[in-house]
């Protein structure tokens, strides 16, 4: 197979449990570019959470941030595209959550290339990046947002974003992008829209794309690719779209398949 296009989840893909990208996957990276291939990070950060990664990977290219909320470009760190949510809407859907299951606690990521992600006292958040605790409520609907995250104290990931599609199903779409992280987003918004957006800037087709993920927010993106690969640390509802499974992110799953399509001749 010949791929032009390599699109790549950065948290618990690219990235380790240890919040490090590998010596090996830098080298596979570096082969792709070799080869004349592009290497997009499609990722549910923000671009404010983003860019230490792409500092830390000398990462220049274009990138798809915040589900596809955002395409952003690394190297004049500029926004091309950014979609918002509808605050009121997200008002509206957290409302309804919390009629039907009880109190959840909310967080806001904010729009913009320095947008803060708002989070109630409430809201558990464990990865090291930065937050901002909201005084109030009406803190978190004070700018204009790209998406919202809710919790539930008993409910499960699994179980909260089935329970947020049912019940506000029209107003929001709904993903799991991680451990606690189930977010609501603007309806008819994916990862796969966000890189169909970059692919047609870079004249690259769906079927010339191999993409990795690790979690249902990757799901639509393996599905667009001509070639999906689930790591081995995926949820469920990713291997079961993937056309193959890897080593995990610990073991540098992505560098193994890259090292096998495009090992120099």
């Amino acid at each position: 197979m010949t791929f032009r296009l390599v699109a790549t989840d950065l948290d618990g893909t690219l990235i380790r449990e240890d919040h490090s990208i590998s010596a090996r996957t830098r080298a596979a990276l570096s082969a792709v570019r070799a080869a004349g291939a592009h290497h997009v990070i499609v990722t549910g950060r923000a671009v404010s959470w983003s860019r230490g990664v792409f500092a830390t990977l000398g990462y220049e290219g274009l990138a798809v941030c915040s589900q596809g909320a955002q395409v952003y470009h690394a190297g004049e760190d500029r926004l091309l595209t950014s979609v918002t949510l509808d605050r009121q809407v997200a008002r509206l859907a957290a409302e309804k959550l919390r009629a039907e299951i009880g109190p959840v606690a909310l967080a806001v990521s904010q729009a913009g290339i320095d947008g803060a992600v708002v989070v109630e006292p409430a809201y558990r958040y464990s990865l090291p990046l930065p937050v901002r605790t909201a005084d109030t409520r009406e803190d978190l609907w004070a700018e204009p947002i790209l998406k919202a995250y809710v919790q539930h104290r008993s409910l499960g990931d699994d179980e909260l974003a089935a329970t947020a599609r049912r019940v506000c199903d029209g107003l929001v779409d709904v993903t799991h992008a991680g451990p606690g992280i189930v977010e609501l987003l603007p309806t008819g918004l994916s990862k796969s829209v966000g890189l169909s957006l970059v692919a047609r800037r870079l004249g690259v087709k769906a079927a010339e794309t191999i993409a990795f993920g690790d979690m249902p927010n990757d799901v639509t993106m393996l599905r667009w690719a001509g070639h999906g690969v689930a790591m081995a640390n995926a949820h469920d509802a990713v291997k079961a779209v993937a056309d193959e499974v890897t080593a995990s992110n610990d073991e540098d799953g992505v560098a193994a398949v890259l090292e096998r399509l495009f090992a120099p001749a």
